[in-house]
């Protein structure tokens, strides 16, 4: 029976993560271990996309008597909406499922956050298991954050709900496009930067390029990344104070993912440009040098483009900002690193953003 990497031992629950390859064969085995109380019954939630590729094996792990119930969502970000949301939780009240039922995200972070609100919301909640299908929800399958898009703005209907099991079946992660693992790579990275600076040093080291990293090191990097989300959550599950640094890089990559319409950029894609400016934010305010440059220079090697998208229009995005979760009275709040490794939330001028988005982005 494979053992957990990691546990998550927060104030309201604990539950755990298992990270190897083909672990999807052992779906319904580690969901039952994981598990407080038996199901009632099961029902993957999944991107059509994944199930493609992997619906078959996970449902074949479970007994004929407990085959899961499946529903489907269209692969990206426009699934996070309430239509999606409302059609879920009709499917789980025509399948009869109760309060003991579980539900399984199988997919990347949409599929993840959708699910995970779904079960956050159903019979005013059930458990759910997380399964990522990409190196991007890596970072959201871990913490319970739950939760859907509004016009408005991203994630701003939700709900927190642990999940009672992660795994990450790292063989999954076989399939992805290098576009997928840009997107993911961001938030490693973005963990390097808040908590770890060797953890950065090791992934410059190890990995050159997304096509030839070995399993032992995907495997590694996976469990270094988890580990430092882990702990942050452990301390602060309701983001009422350090959690909000994992939100480093998000504050102007939420408002650039608006401005553009979700799905336009992935939301590792805006990370990258969203962290590279809180970077260069913190070098300014903190006037000493972040390694600023060198970053740069290796995710440009991994074939990130780091500009600000040409189309996006400074007042419009200062005004996202406003709307964005670590805002308050209007006053937009900032992720920023006073070093390598020790962040601060931080509030900061409209008028240094607006420089800053003219002279890195040479937005109007």
């Amino acid at each position: 029976m494979t053992s957990p990497r990691l546990l998550v031992n927060s104030e309201t629950t604990k539950y755990p993560i298992y990270i190897d390859t083909d672990l999807r064969y052992q779906t319904y085995e580690l969901i039952n271990k994981s598990l407080d109380k038996k199901a009632s019954a099961f029902i993957i939630i999944a991107d059509d996309t994944v199930a493609g590729l992997y619906l078959d094996e996970i449902v074949q792990s479970f007994p004929a008597e407990n085959k899961p119930y499946v529903a489907t969502v269209p692969s990206g970000e426009a699934s996070k909406s309430f239509e999606q949301y409302e059609r879920l939780l009709t499917e789980c009240l025509k399948n009869g499922l109760d309060r003991q039922a579980v539900i399984i995200a199988l997919g990347g972070g949409v599929t993840g956050d959708l699910a995970g609100f779904v079960a956050a919301s159903y019979m005013r909640g059930v458990r759910y298991v997380q399964m990522p299908s990409t190196l991007l929800a890596h970072d959201s399958s871990v913490g319970g954050k739950t939760g859907i898009n509004h016009p408005l703005g991203k994630n701003l209907i939700g709900a927190f709900h642990p999940p009672s099991a992660v795994i990450y079946d790292s063989g999954m992660l076989n399939t992805l496009p290098e576009k997928e693992w840009r997107s993911g790579f961001a938030e490693v990275i973005k963990h390097g930067f808040i908590a770890d600076p060797s953890f950065i040093k090791w992934v410059e080291e190890n990995i050159q390029s997304f096509k030839s990293i070995k399993t032992d090191v995907l495997n590694e990097l996976l469990r270094r990344s988890i580990k430092v989300k882990a702990e942050i959550v452990e301390k602060d599950e309701k983001e009422q104070g350090i959690r909000a640094f994992l939100n480093f890089g998000h504050t102007l990559a939420h408002s650039i993912e608006a401005e553009l319409g979700y799905g336009r950029m992935t939301h590792g894609e805006a990370v990258a440009v969203g962290m590279l400016f809180a970077l260069k934010l913190s070098e300014k305010v903190y006037k000493h040098s972040l390694e600023y440059e060198s970053t740069c220079k290796y995710m440009n090697t991994l074939g990130y483009r780091l500009e600000i998208p040409a189309e996006c229009n400074r007042d419009r995005l200062l005004e996202r900002m406003k709307l964005d979760k670590k805002a308050s009275y209007k006053q937009i709040n900032f992720v920023l690193l006073k070093e390598l490794g020790h962040p601060e939330l931080l509030p900061v001028k409209e008028n240094d953003i607006s420089e800053l988005l003219k002279k890195e982005g040479n937005l109007k």
